[in-house]
């Protein structure tokens, strides 16, 4: 099968696209190299079967054209990570919105099975505990930019659902919480690569607010699986999952385990809001997915526990001293 793949040398990206390559498929990776790195796709980069393009998602011309020949495509590319959201919002919105509409009229063209990444933050303020794809949302006021990023990407899934209904667009999203492992770089606020990294270098780990806000972490190899399972599976077409591995932790019992993994002298320091991120910021308390719904569909869940997310982290970073 030939597949496309929007932000292939990201983080999650790249993990798919050793495994699809694994799998025996033929791979066009598009990725700006913004956030991804060509790092990230140096076990497949000799292969015959992978194609890397670098470019802009932005870009309709190049995006119809890689598109048009794929037999499956998978969008992962995004303006990702609190901090980038809050520093460059503009950049964020258009990004998030412009790239999947290119995308999905790609793919309308010969109604391509597609694969369209959101993410938790569209639950927003919500307080209705676990969160449920069927559930209403809470975004925030519009001068905090933090939900700006929760609107573009809510915005994303109306327009591929309409595309959906409208064109009968077989398109399948999925609703990230907290996905990470190996490859995941801390320098956008990616929590675990940012506390790990902290931890080895005898650093105090620096946690925003109180530390009691929740959070469900989940393994990239679980995500990448569900993933795969669901694009194979003709019901999950025109439908929005949850994924993560739903057990909780706070953010203070986070690090707490991350010096505990790493044998870590290091202390852990809370620092305010405000000394961290500009004007506009607000934090969700708790994120606590409902995943019954992935598990019915494709009989499978996340089961990697935090522990081994933590200890893949650690050996990486070991190993390769990457921040």
């Amino acid at each position: 099968m030939k597949i496309f793949i929007t932000g292939g040398a990201g983080f999650i990206g790249s993990h798919l696209s050793e495994r699809l390559i694994a799998e025996g498929h033929e791979l066009t990776v598009l990725d700006d190299l913004s956030t991804g790195r060509l790092e990230n796709l140096v076990v497949i980069k000799g292969s015959n079967a992978l194609r890397f393009v670098e470019g802009d998602i932005l870009n309709d011309e190049l995006v119809q054209e890689l598109a048009s020949e794929a037999d499956m495509i998978f969008h992962l590319a995004a303006a990702v990570g609190v901090k980038l959201i809050m520093d460059e919002p503009s950049r964020s919105i258009l990004t998030n919105i412009n790239g999947t509409e290119n995308v999905l009229r790609a793919a309308l063209k010969r109604k391509t099975p597609t694969f369209i990444a959101s993410t938790s933050e569209v639950y927003g303020k919500a307080t209705k505990f676990p969160f449920s794809e069927d559930d209403d949302l809470t975004i925030g006021a519009t001068k905090n930019l933090r939900w700006s990023y929760a609107c573009a990407k809510t915005l994303d899934e109306f327009l591929a659902l309409a595309y959906a209904r409208e064109a009968n667009l077989p398109v399948v999203i999925l609703r990230f919480f907290n996905t990470t492992g190996p490859r995941q770089t801390g320098r956008y606020g990616m929590v675990v690569p940012n506390f790990v990294q902290a931890a080895l270098e005898g650093r105090p780990l620096l946690v925003h607010g109180t530390g009691e806000q929740s959070r469900c972490f989940g393994h990239v190899k679980d995500v990448v699986e569900s993933l795969i399972r669901l694009m194979a599976e003709p019901a999950a077409r025109g439908q929005v999952f949850n994924i993560a591995n739903d057990q909780e932790v706070t953010i203070h019992q986070l690090a707490e385990q991350v010096i505990a993994a790493t044998g870590s002298k290091s202390e852990i320091k809370l620092v305010p809001y405000d000394s961290v991120y500009p004007v506009g910021f607000e934090d969700m308390a708790r994120r606590l997915p409902d995943v019954s719904k992935l598990q019915r569909t494709i009989g499978f869940r996340p089961r990697r526990g935090l522990s081994e997310i933590i200890s893949d982290i650690v050996d990486e970073k070991r190993r390769t001293g990457l921040n």
